[in-house]
């Protein structure tokens, strides 16, 4: 189906905000035209019936993803590599991505800028870039190499701040920061999220005065929440306005804290944080001169440290439901309008609603298996 304009049919359309019965999507130039009753759409365009056991619902967008289909975005900084991690992870319903580079050389981020310009180009489901590091907490690295943490210059200032008409997040620990770094990103259209650090609360709270909206994986490679120092979570957790990254895979948080989570007063979203073999074929991997080994589901070092994650974005939602015993259309906003809304794009992503851009995906909803995904307008087959 290629039609410029086309329309799709489901018994269950999720529009971002609710579920619709019996609806008819109609589809022109890339964008959602109108969402009809029943089987309306105007006569002489093509229609697409989904079996009734399917829905239908906004494409899922992933703000955190290092690599897929056997790669690895910081050892392929280039318009292909995006364009492998994009179709890898297009098979499990995310239409919409910021490809992730973890902490590396001031060259590779270059290179990894300006792959992201190029792809931008032909790949409508690339949004941006995330840079995750290199400004972190030395105490905190995780798997990012000890070596390449950095304070930044304005040097990186401007490499961060000179992508036009793309969303970039960038990940660091404000209490490592030099005086109006902050201050420049946010001048520069930056979306900054605070992570693997060792802020203190005040520290914290300083920094979301400051421009942090985002924390990059809650929990997770940053200062623990305890009785007597909230940490970073504490902050998130009671700051509306804000935004946290949740990788539900069963292993980088308990349920017991990811519901916790879902109850504050900022607002959740789904993240994948995935490694080169989701969508690939060999479960290790290498990551800066180290084995990663994929397990049981968990991406490690050798010594065990967990390495970014092996998770899909539809397969975080159906965690949703099993562990966290959310409802389906619940999870289904936390992997869609939620994440727009934190990149400064709701207004036109994360809905099935007229003057939308049209990224769908269909899927079939006892195990979220995804049978079809549209990005702009084009379609694509996933089906077993």
């Amino acid at each position: 189906m290629t039609d410029r304009k086309f329309a799709v049919t489901a018994r269950n359309v999720f529009d971002g905000d609710s579920l619709r019965k019996d609806c008819t999507v109609i589809v022109e130039n890339g964008q959602v035209a109108a969402v009809v009753p029943g089987r309306e759409h105007p006569a002489g365009i093509q229609l697409l019936e989904l079996p009734d056991n399917e829905w239908l619902a906004p494409g899922f967008i992933d703000v955190q993803v290092n690599g897929g289909g056997d790669v690895l975005f910081n050892d392929n900084p280039t318009p292909e590599g995006i364009k492998a991690i994009v179709a890898a992870h297009r098979r499990f319903g995310t239409t919409a991505m910021l490809p992730t580079l973890i902490t590396d050389q001031d060259s590779t981020m270059r290179y990894a800028r300006d792959a992201i310009e190029q792809a931008m180009r032909s790949e409508p489901g690339v949004l941006g870039i995330h840079f995750e590091g290199p400004f972190i907490s030395p105490e905190k690295p995780g798997v990012h190499d000890p070596d390449l943490i950095r304070p930044p210059d304005f040097f990186h200032r401007d490499l961060v701040t000179g992508l036009q008409s793309a969303a970039t997040v960038v990940t660091l620990a404000p209490e490592v920061l030099p005086d109006g770094f902050m201050q420049a990103l946010k001048a520069g259209g930056v979306r900054m999220a605070l992570g693997h650090s060792m802020a203190t609360y005040d520290e914290t709270k300083v920094a979301i005065a400051g421009g942090v909206t985002g924390f990059t994986h809650l929990f997770n490679a940053m200062r623990p929440l305890s009785a007597r120092e909230p940490g970073p979570a504490g902050a998130a957790l009671e700051t509306p306005g804000c935004w946290y990254g949740l990788i539900v895979d069963g292993f980088h948080v308990l349920p017991a804290m990811l519901r916790l989570a879902l109850c504050g007063k900022g607002s959740p979203m789904l993240v994948t944080d995935a490694m080169p073999c989701v969508g690939g074929k060999k479960p290790d991997f290498m990551l800066q001169g180290r084995k990663i080994q994929t397990r049981d589901g968990r991406c490690t070092t050798e010594d065990g440290t967990l390495a970014g994650s092996a998770i899909d974005m539809a397969s975080a939602i159906r965690n949703c439901i099993k562990l966290l015993g959310m409802p389906l259309q619940s999870a289904l906003r936390l992997a869609s309008l939620t994440p727009a809304e934190f990149l400064g794009i709701g207004d036109r992503l994360g809905r099935i609603a007229p003057g939308y851009r049209a990224d769908l995906v269909a899927f079939q909803p006892d195990d979220v298996r995804v049978t079809a995904t549209w990005v702009a307008g084009q379609p694509a087959s996933h089906s077993a």
